[in-house]
């Protein structure tokens, strides 16, 4: 089973992720990224897919059920996400005012639900685990939808920013879902380590975890870099993940109380 990833933009600016055939069928969604030029429209229909489609940076406008909105986002460090999540048989357009990315994450689900689209106002940045650990983990987390905010659908979105030279995903932690990290750092030549299990693998920009449910997975970003990672979730039918599932690894929760 592979559970890591370098990912390449091919010819027609597509760098395709996971998917439910081949190396990464365990993650049970389809994860692409799209690099778009000024002008160029790209346009999605899933007939059995949810569908969630994640500006990363530049501008865009999105078209959906008759409704036009626009979104701005210089890059990932510096902008809060916009994020349209739509339900199967839903058509989606983006039209690129700009140069921009777009990551498109799709799985299975019958359910039909109201479509949304999330907008940096709903998806603050919070720090999470400030000050903690020797001052070693601190990161920002949004969290853009999960079973919390929509029930009916089968993922989880959300966004960290590591401090740099920080942890995230600390303590280490698994749960039963499996889940997809992709990563972004604020400078070409930025690097970090993520660790699946036992293995670990060097993180850099569009390099992405494919975590097993039932793996910890710890990450870290190198002294000088912020680190960027999407982390989006497939629940497992009848047991959602949810934010109260996170499973500490008992090795390490002495942590809580120790004085660094």
């Amino acid at each position: 089973m592979k559970v890591f990833g370098y990912g390449k933009f091919n010819e027609n600016g597509e760098m395709p992720l996971v998917s439910y055939e081949g190396e990464y069928a365990h993650m049970n969604m389809d994860i692409r990224v799209y690099a778009m030029k000024k002008y160029q429209i790209r346009s999605f229909e899933k007939p059995e897919e949810e569908m969630a489609v994640l500006l990363l940076s530049g501008d865009i406008t999105y078209q959906w059920e008759g409704k036009s909105e626009n979104a701005h986002r210089k890059d990932v460090f510096t902008d809060g996400p916009y994020a349209l999540h739509v339900s199967k048989d839903t058509p989606v357009s983006v039209m690129a005012l700009s140069d921009c990315e777009i990551l498109v994450q799709c799985t299975k689900n019958e359910r039909v639900f109201a479509s949304r689209l999330y907008t940096p106002a709903d998806a603050p940045w919070k720090y999470s685990c400030k000050g903690l650990y020797g001052n070693t983990a601190n990161r920002r987390v949004n969290t853009i939808f999960d079973h919390d905010i929509c029930p009916e659908s089968n993922m989880v979105l959300g966004e960290v920013l590591n401090d740099r030279g920080n942890w995230s995903g600390y303590l280490p932690h698994r749960h039963p879902q499996p889940e997809c990290y992709f990563f972004k750092f604020d400078r070409p030549e930025g690097f970090g380590a993520s660790f699946v299990g036992d293995e670990v693998f060097k993180s850099v920009n569009n390099s992405f975890s494919a975590i097993p449910g039932g793996r910890l997975h710890p990450q870290s970003a190198a002294p000088g870099y912020q680190m960027y990672t999407c982390w989006m979730i497939r629940h497992i039918d009848g047991n959602p993940w949810l934010q109260t599932d996170r499973c500490e690894d008992e090795a390490f929760t002495w942590m809580h109380d120790a004085k660094f």
